[in-house]
């Protein structure tokens, strides 16, 4: 780990041959992402080279003041650039009734918010569109960004619905594990107190309310943090 923060350190100071000797060595790492998506349609050449970018932007955004290991922040980078291409060149296909089904949830969820002046359910949403919850969530899912899957698709005074949570059980274990790492990577570029509120909140299942009595804060105050954490770390994912 020394070996790789040092050439780090030494790419971020403009060393070139620091690079490429960094790009060298986790190859690996980009090959054994590509494998995984050897089957949609693309080139291996070419996912190779879609998981260079991804594995460059690593490098070049990686912090070296995190105690995380490279080849965590790295893996959830490459396989992004990869998805990403892959949506973005159409070689993702979204249906018809998936875009239309999304729609109608978008229309339904903003008259519903109007109506309660609170963010309706899954259910309730799904009642509305006259769609089963489990149809809902795959429109939703089929329409979003790549990274949404970490999204929270409802929040309520309770642990936080995700839109991974509703997902079918036979869901891609490695896909999972590279979303726990990237949330791993994300939790530790936080400050101190905004860890403790997302540990408070979506680990412990503790209320806003009661998160604000333990850090001697306001539930609103407690409500406008958690919405900045979350919106920084989902920009985060994006770089």
């Amino acid at each position: 780990m020394d070996h790789t923060l040092a050439l780090i350190q030494q790419v971020h100071e403009g060393d070139k041959r620091a690079r490429e000797q960094l790009v060298e060595e986790n190859m690996g790492l980009v090959f054994a992402v590509a494998r995984r998506f050897r089957e949609r349609g693309c080139e291996k050449e070419d996912l190779i080279q879609l998981g260079c970018i991804g594995l460059l932007k690593a490098i070049d955004h990686f912090d070296t003041s995190y105690d995380v290991c490279f080849s965590t922040y790295a893996v959830p980078m490459i396989t992004g650039e990869i998805r990403r291409f892959l949506r973005d060149d159409g070689m993702i296909k979204v249906s018809r009734l998936h875009k239309e089904a999304a729609a109608r949830a978008g229309r339904a969820k903003e008259a519903l918010e109007k109506e309660k002046g609170t963010e309706p359910t899954v259910e309730e949403i799904a009642g509305r569109t006259g769609l089963s919850p489990e149809e809902l969530v795959m429109a939703l899912e089929a329409v979003s960004e790549v990274e949404s899957l970490s999204q929270p698709i409802y929040r309520g005074d309770g642990p936080p619905v995700l839109l991974a949570d509703r997902l079918p059980d036979r869901k891609d274990r490695n896909e999972e594990l590279l979303n726990r790492m990237l949330l791993t990577q994300l939790l530790e570029r936080l400050e101190e107190k905004e860890r403790e509120i997302i540990r408070l909140r979506y680990f412990q299942d503790q209320t806003q309310t009661q998160v604000a009595k333990r850090l001697g804060m306001t539930q609103v105050q407690v409500s406008r943090a958690e919405k900045k954490i979350l919106r920084k770390m989902r920009q985060q994912v994006k770089l």
